[in-house]
């Protein structure tokens, strides 16, 4: 079993407890300012991996989270994840996500689930029993994870369709689920 040893710095954040990340609420300038840039400046244009090389085996080189083209999202709403195999609430968030790009994806809704494990052999044991409809990657050495200024497992971000971010959320609470997805819903009806 992964333990926390895999991924020093993050913290799986417990389902049933919302005051243990109340600290995580606002989201920080710095990180408004790096998503911004993120998504604004990108000069990566690699081709984006099918659905299918994503649910059947994490590489690192394919899969890459330093490879994302943000540019390519540009007029959709972006959900980005960070998940590690070893996170409880991450077993909840995943059927959730899947739900939402069911429902959503053709509205525009775009799901990035970003892996933190070191062993890409464990996030491909957490993924065949998901066998998730969004794209994965892989962020191995944290890289990605920094920069969003990650504290624990998972960590949610939204992007508006004008690249902006609009919501940060720590941990994954099933009792608000309708919460999240009226964020999603609110977000998807702008133009």
């Amino acid at each position: 079993m992964l333990t926390r040893r895999m991924a020093p710095k993050l913290q799986a954040t417990p389902t049933a407890d919302p005051l243990c990340h109340s600290r995580y609420r606002a989201v920080p300038a710095l990180a408004l300012a790096l998503l911004t840039t993120l998504f604004a400046s990108v000069a990566m244009a690699e081709t984006m991996p099918s659905r299918s090389a994503a649910s059947n085996a994490i590489s690192s080189t394919q899969l890459d989270a330093a490879t994302i083209d943000w540019a390519a999202y540009k007029g959709k709403v972006v959900l980005i994840d960070f998940w590690a195999s070893w996170c409880g609430p991450c077993r909840l968030s995943f059927p959730w996500m899947q739900a939402m790009q069911r429902k959503y994806g053709k509205d525009g809704l775009v799901i990035i689930a970003i892996n933190v494990d070191r062993d890409p052999a464990q996030a491909a044991n957490f993924l065949k029993a998901y066998s998730p409809n969004f794209e994965i990657r892989y962020d191995s050495q944290g890289k990605l994870a920094t920069q969003f200024d990650v504290k624990g497992m998972p960590s949610t971000y939204l992007l508006g369709r004008d690249g902006q971010p609009a919501a940060r959320h720590q941990g994954f609470f099933e009792q608000k689920q309708a919460v999240y997805e009226a964020e999603l819903q609110r977000l998807l009806a702008k133009p």
